[in-house]
């Protein structure tokens, strides 16, 4: 097994379990509809925060072309620090339901959107330097813009 198969194990458990944090969100909303108040914008944001998860997971893949010889617990710690803010992004977008009491997404939204933009602010950080660090550029405007 080679080096970035090694390590993208771990990277693609991280993003799995934020999958699934937003996975779970969407299904105790549904079990409960009956008790939930929907807010369009918190369920754009989960559906983001899949594709998010998505996207940092297929970016991921273009590291196995580099040198197994390059690889250092510092570089790989720097990769792993962009799947924190994802995991917790995906915690905070929805709420965790429970069948006894009602779910108002609005109030959810505007009790956590601070911390939901500062770690989506930290993630777009975190993943502009992830790119300066490796390949020694700024990203391109088309993946910025991403």
């Amino acid at each position: 097994m080679d080096a970035f198969s090694y390590l993208s194990v771990l990277i693609s458990i991280i993003l799995g379990l934020a999958v699934t944090q937003v996975l779970q969100g969407f299904r105790g909303l549904m079990l409960a509809r009956a008790h939930v108040r929907t807010y369009l914008p918190a369920l754009v944001w989960a559906v983001l925060v899949l594709v998010i998860a998505a996207e940092e997971w297929w970016s991921m893949y273009g590291l196995r072309v580099r040198p197994t010889s390059d690889w250092t617990f510092p570089d790989f710690a720097f990769v792993l620090l962009q799947t924190v803010p994802v995991y917790l992004l995906a915690g905070l977008v929805l709420p965790d339901v429970g069948s006894d009491r009602d779910v108002d997404l609005r109030d959810h939204y505007y009790a956590h959107h601070r911390w939901f933009f500062l770690l989506l602010v930290l993630l777009i950080l975190i993943s502009i330097a992830r790119v300066r660090a490796f390949i020694g550029a700024w990203p391109v405007p088309l993946d910025l813009g991403f």
